[in-house]
């Protein structure tokens, strides 16, 4: 089990960047693909970007792709996610999510797969 706790949310103008964390507990963290989620006001919870075990494979949204970055330090049990040109349609609270199991097709984006979510962090983009 683990329990992803989610930091690095703020305020930032458009074009700008920030660095979300998400550190998660437990003594297993390295076995779990993590994820990255958002919610915009008055939109569903969408997909982000998602990491597998080792770090090796990454997946990302067309709608971020080439401007986010995710990566995990599993010696830290942290993931991150590294946000560049943001723009207000970015704007959003942003979850970080744990999912036992491998990536099997495109399940890295089932938000029902994953098993221990996080409170989620404020990111307000700015024009």
């Amino acid at each position: 089990q683990v329990q992803p706790v989610e930091s690095g949310g703020g305020l930032v103008q458009a074009g700008g960047s920030l660095r979300l964390s998400c550190a998660a507990s437990g003594r297993t963290f390295s076995s779990y693909v993590m994820g990255w989620f958002r919610q915009a006001p008055r939109k569903e919870r969408e997909f982000v970007a998602a990491v597998n075990w080792s770090g090796s494979n990454t997946y990302y949204a067309d709608s971020v792709k080439g401007r986010f970055t995710i990566s995990r330090d599993n010696a830290k049990n942290t993931v991150f996610l590294q946000m560049d040109s943001l723009t207000p349609e970015d704007t959003a609270v942003y979850y970080c999510a744990a999912k036992r199991g491998g990536i099997y097709g495109s399940n890295y984006n089932t938000q029902r797969l994953y098993d221990y979510w996080g409170q989620g962090t404020q990111v307000t983009v700015s024009s």
